[in-house]
C-alpha cells in the first residue's frame, strides 16, 4: 500500500513531462491513466499512447523533490484528472497514501481528496529495448537538427513514410536526418563526435514535437537506442519511447543538384527576403494558385503577386551577390518562408537550374551539410 510525501512543484514538473505521452483518444483504456510506481529508491511515472510511453523516474535522493517513502506499491490514476488536483492543492508538501480497494488520499495542508485507482497489472508493459552500446548525442544538437528538418514533413497521411524525419547512421559517426513532403526538402548532415551502430529509421513528427518538451536541459547528452521498430531516447531520469514508421524510404539523394546544373547564383540577407516574402504571401493568399513571381533580368530582382480582388505587390530585392542567367520563377512562398526561419546564419546562398527544376537554399558559408530544395509552381 503506497504511502510517500513530496514536494508538490517537483511532482507537478514530473507530471506535466509524463502526461504528454498519455492521450485521450486510445484504443486501450488504460493508457488514458498515470502509472505510479513507488519503491525504496524513487517514484516512477509512466505515461503511454501507444506510439509514444514516457517513464519518468524521480528519485529519493533527489533533494528538491524533498521525498520521504514509507510504503512501496503501483497504481494506476486517471491522468488528466490527477494532474489537475495536484496542481489546485494548497501547500507545497504533497502527501499520498493508497487505502483500501485502490482509493487514495491525497493531503496537502487541511485539504484532503480522496481518488478511485486501479490495478496497475492491467497497464499494457513497455517493450524492452537493449541499452548496450547506445548511440551518445547532446540534447540540443539533436532539437536542431529536428528543427532544421521536421517543418518539410507531410501532413497527408496517405503516404504514411512522408510524415516522419528519415534518420540515418553510416560509417558509425556519419548522421542524416531528411524530409520532404515531394514538394520542399531538407537535409542536414553531420559527423558525430561518438560512435554508433548504423540505423535506418523514420521517427514520427508527433514523436518530435514531444521529444522538444520533454527534454527540456540542452547541455545535457542522451543515449539513443533501437529495437523492433521502436526508438529509445534515455537520460538518467527519463526513458521516451517512439514507434518508427515502417516502411522504406525514398532516396533522396538523387534529388540533389550537381554543382554544374545551376545556372544563377543569388546571396541575400535572410532577414530582409522573409520580410519581402511574408508581404508577398498576403496577396499570394488571395490568388487561386497561391504564388509569388521572383524575375531575375539583368542587375535586378524582383518579386511580385496578383491577386485580381485584392490587388497586387512589386518589391525589388537587393541580391548581395548574384552570377549567371536570367530567371523568372513562381513558387508557394510559405516554403521559403519555412525554410528561411530555420537557417541561423545572416546570409542565404539560393541556386537555380530552370524555371521548373527544384531551386537550393544552404546557408552562404554552409559546405551542403545543411541544404533545402523548394519545388516551383508551373503557371501560365
Amino acid at each position: 500500500m503506497i504511502k510517500f510525501s513530496i514536494n508538490k512543484v517537483a511532482f507537478q514538473n514530473a507530471l506535466k513531462i509524463t502526461k504528454q505521452a498519455i492521450g485521450s483518444k486510445v484504443t486501450i483504456p488504460a493508457l488514458t491513466k498515470l502509472k505510479i510506481e513507488v519503491t525504496t529508491e524513487g517514484i516512477t511515472l509512466t505515461g503511454s499512447n501507444g506510439q509514444i510511453s514516457i517513464e519518468n523516474f524521480l528519485p529519493a535522493s533527489d533533494k528538491d523533490a524533498g521525498m520521504h517513502i514509507s510504503d512501496t506499491g503501483s497504481i494506476l490514476l486517471e491522468a488528466s484528472f490527477f494532474e489537475s488536483v495536484v496542481s489546485q492543492m494548497p501547500e507545497l508538501a504533497l502527501e499520498f497514501e493508497e487505502l483500501e480497494q485502490k482509493q487514495v488520499l491525497l493531503t496537502s495542508g487541511k485539504s484532503e481528496i480522496t481518488l478511485k485507482g486501479q490495478d496497475a497489472e492491467i497497464y499494457p508493459r513497455i517493450q524492452e529495448i537493449s541499452q548496450e552500446n547506445p548511440l551518445k548525442i547532446n540534447v540540443g544538437l539533436l532539437k536542431e537538427i529536428f528543427t532544421e528538418t521536421v517543418f518539410a514533413v507531410s501532413t497527408q497521411e496517405s503516404r504514411p513514410i512522408f510524415t516522419g524525419v528519415h534518420l540515418t547512421l553510416s560509417d558509425k559517426v556519419n548522421l542524416k536526418a531528411v524530409a520532404t513532403d515531394s514538394h520542399r526538402m531538407s537535409q542536414r548532415l553531420l559527423v558525430l563526435e561518438n560512435e554508433g551502430t548504423d540505423f535506418d529509421v523514420v521517427l514520427p513528427s508527433k514523436s518530435i514535437q514531444n521529444f522538444k518538451n520533454v527534454f527540456s536541459n540542452d547541455e545535457e547528452d542522451l543515449d539513443i537506442s533501437l529495437a523492433n521498430n521502436q526508438i529509445l531516447f534515455r537520460n538518467e531520469r527519463i526513458s521516451y519511447y517512439s514507434r518508427l514508421i515502417e516502411g522504406t524510404y525514398p532516396d533522396t539523394n538523387r534529388l540533389i543538384p550537381n554543382e554544374n546544373d545551376y545556372s544563377l547564383n543569388l546571396v541575400f540577407d535572410v532577414a530582409a527576403l522573409r520580410r519581402t516574402m511574408e508581404r508577398a504571401r498576403l496577396l499570394s493568399n488571395a490568388t487561386a494558385n497561391g504564388t509569388v513571381k521572383l524575375t531575375v533580368s539583368g542587375d535586378s530582382v524582383i518579386t511580385t503577386a496578383n491577386s485580381p480582388e485584392v490587388g497586387s505587390v512589386h518589391e525589388e530585392l537587393t541580391a548581395i551577390e548574384k552570377s549567371g542567367e536570367d530567371i523568372a520563377i513562381s513558387f508557394n512562398p510559405q516554403y521559403l518562408i519555412d525554410a528561411l526561419r530555420v537557417i541561423k546564419e545572416p546570409e542565404v546562398r539560393i541556386r537555380f537550374i530552370s524555371n521548373v527544376r527544384p531551386f537550393t537554399l544552404l546557408p552562404k558559408n554552409d559546405t551542403d551539410s545543411f541544404i533545402q530544395l523548394i519545388t516551383p509552381v508551373r503557371t501560365n
